[in-house]
């Protein structure tokens, strides 16, 4: 579906990172972490078209989910550290807004399932304005359900989220693997996020550090650990599949 072929960046003089080249496939989901400043967010952005490399390129393959041809590129969604609500529109007209800017039309009533699915039908009428952070992402996430896309990029999606709206996340990550889509995911949370995982990305030292299977974790605890500073994968146990 995807490939990222020699991928640079640079601010000025400063490398975030150089050399990142690797391939997505439909119906998985891969996990990109590193440390602060490592270039995890700036990946994601270039990915999704927000950012432009300094060097390489980002290729689409022309399929989406399931294989399907798609001759414009895949149908992308894209969820950052900005919930990009309306905050003068209610709930349902920022999900009314974002179905026609991307020439979508669904109903009234499928607007509102989705609102419950993701917990928010009893402020279906409210200004987006007054929901919380946690309230927001949720919103945020039902935009991104909305497009059913067939490349899924998530940025830190737990931001603000508790325990049961997290899970939620997990299981919609889950749902789009399965129908076929590619899902990336800027993770903080590894002990939480490997075992849906089919791949682990690790950006450190300015390159691809680690490029492999979850399990494969404690073959880079020194890395893992300037990364994100948690405990070794071998001293917490191998993660599951």
């Amino acid at each position: 579906m995807l490939r990222l072929e020699n991928l640079a960046k640079l601010y000025g003089l400063k490398v975030v990172f150089k050399g990142v080249s690797c391939r997505f496939t439909a119906g998985s989901i891969t996990l990109l972490a590193g440390g602060n400043g490592a270039g995890k967010s700036t990946l994601l952005r270039i990915v999704a078209g927000l950012s432009r490399p300094s060097a390489g390129e980002v290729v689409f393959d022309g399929t989406g989910a399931g294989g399907i041809a798609r001759e414009d590129g895949p149908r992308l969604a894209y969820l950052g550290h900005a919930t990009f609500v309306y905050p003068g529109l209610s709930a349902l007209e920022n999900l009314q807004f974002w179905a026609r800017a991307h020439g979508l039309r669904p109903s009234r009533a499928e607007l509102l399932a989705l609102l419950e699915h993701v917990g928010l039908a009893a402020h279906a009428e409210e200004r987006a304005g007054v929901f919380s952070r946690g309230m927001a992402q949720r919103l945020n996430l039902a935009r991104v359900l909305l497009l059913d896309a067939d490349l899924v990029l998530l940025d830190e999606p737990g931001t603000g989220l508790d325990v049961t709206s997290m899970a939620l996340v997990r299981r919609e990550m889950l749902a789009a693997r399965e129908r076929g889509a590619c899902v990336i995911v800027v993770s903080h949370d590894l002990a939480g996020d490997s075992p849906l995982a089919d791949r682990l990305l690790l950006l450190e030292d300015r390159r691809l550090a680690y490029d492999g299977p979850p399990q494969g974790l404690a073959a880079v605890d020194s890395v893992l650990n300037a990364a994100t500073g948690s405990v070794k994968a071998s001293d917490a146990g191998e993660v599951p599949a």
